[in-house]
């Protein structure tokens, strides 16, 4: 299935002159949708360092690169260089920069990568100014909806089936157990994958020696996800300090184990400031319904937020509710620094709209404010012509989105 992050990509190599940088979990589709969005160019080459033959010709330098692709001769049209894994490569940054300054007028350059390639471009970042980058995100309802790029934030709806729609709150949005919707090939894929995060990528990523106690802790954020984090409680369940689950929980974010949102602060009096709520990138893992369907909802908003801050639309950020009165709503999505809508996830219709939907409306003046009912069917209409809280459809709200 064509994703949009391929037309995205195919967007970004025929109109910038920076090299687009493609990070994302494991297994979510990385290599698959740069090696398509590359073959729509006749001239396109592929260097994987995990390729024992790829890996000594990045040692050798960019000039042997330059050799293999043929940067030298004189070309109809730019080739496209793709470079997977790179950021295996103890030198990467270096490499990538002198490459692009050498040949930046001959060749337009894709590099994808996972966690490592996401963090290093924060620190001493020599790489400034040569780069877009694009985050990649399993699979939502827009996009198995209608694939094509947006224009503009909010688009208009398109109805999912029940089949795809049971498929990805199953199976989730990975995409290789999400197209099988195999349970026996699903638990082999989960199983190995977990292996994989905490054997390999643990260790590329971190010298810490205790795996046994951080996959023990994952396995304890599974059961608090879309649950707000108590440092301290679970610390203490895994014999750890404070300190160090707090490091824990950043190398599990940035091996897309799990990902957080913090309780928004601006203007609202009482509000919580230092507990963050927790979600997992795969929302299959999650055997409570509700908690399942709010990490379902939080995972649209997350890649919408994103999404929407790599396209260039504007800076976005989504966060939640609750004061120390417990009043709460589950996400609010900023818009340049502006509060923008209220999401209160349901796995019912039959409940009343939350007073605190009102509540906080009122308080922060956010234009619209939705309670999504995972029960109630489509429905053909802009969510985003209401301005009073309502009770929508959660499969209406979301294929609205990315």
């Amino acid at each position: 299935m064509k994703r949009v992050y391929e037309i995205l990509l195919e967007n970004h190599l025929g109109q910038h002159r920076q090299m687009a940088f493609l990070s994302g979990p494991r297994q979510v589709g990385k290599t698959t949708t740069s090696l398509e969005a590359s073959s729509e160019n006749p001239l396109h080459y592929y260097f994987n360092w995990d390729n024992d033959n790829h890996r000594a010709l990045i040692i050798e330098g960019p000039q042997a690169i330059a050799d293999a692709a043929k940067l030298t001769e004189l070309r109809a049209e730019l080739p496209i260089l793709v470079f997977d894994e790179i950021h295996k490569y103890r030198n990467w940054k270096r490499f990538l920069k002198g490459f692009f300054d050498t040949y930046e007028k001959k060749c337009r350059i894709l590099v994808t990568g996972s966690a490592r390639l996401d963090i290093y471009k924060r620190g001493g970042d020599s790489l400034m100014g040569r780069y877009f980058l694009y985050r990649l995100h399993p699979l939502s309802i827009r996009e198995i909806a209608n694939p094509n790029l947006p224009t503009q934030e909010i688009q208009k709806p398109h109805k999912i089936s029940s089949e795809d729609l049971d498929a990805l709150m199953t199976y989730g949005g990975f995409p290789e157990p999400y197209l099988k919707r195999n349970k026996t090939f699903f638990n082999h894929w989960k199983r190995l994958r977990i292996e994989q995060l905490f054997r390999e990528d643990l260790r590329d990523l971190s010298r810490i020696q205790e795996v046994s106690q951080i996959q023990l802790l994952a396995e304890i954020l599974q059961e608090e996800a879309s649950h707000s984090l108590n440092h301290s409680v679970l610390a203490g369940k895994i014999k750890v300090s404070t300190p160090t689950l707090h490091r824990w929980i950043e190398l599990l974010k940035n091996l897309y184990f799990c990902f957080t949102i913090q309780p928004w602060a601006k203007n609202l009096n009482r509000s919580l400031i230092k507990e963050p709520k927790i979600y997992l990138w795969n929302w299959a893992l999650i055997e409570d319904p509700g908690a399942r369907f709010e990490n379902f909802v939080a995972s649209h908003l997350y890649k919408a937020v994103q999404f929407w801050t790599d396209c260039g639309f504007g800076e976005y950020g989504l966060y939640y509710l609750r004061d120390k009165d417990k009043r709460e709503v589950d996400f609010l999505v900023v818009r340049n620094r502006k509060p923008w809508f209220l999401v209160e996830a349901k796995n019912s219709g039959n409940t009343g709209i939350s007073r605190w939907l009102y509540y906080f409306q009122e308080k922060l003046k956010v234009p619209h404010a939705f309670q999504l009912c995972l029960d109630l069917p489509y429905v053909d209409q802009d969510c985003f012509q209401e301005t009073s809280p309502i009770r929508i459809p959660a499969t209406t709200f979301l294929s609205q989105l990315i």
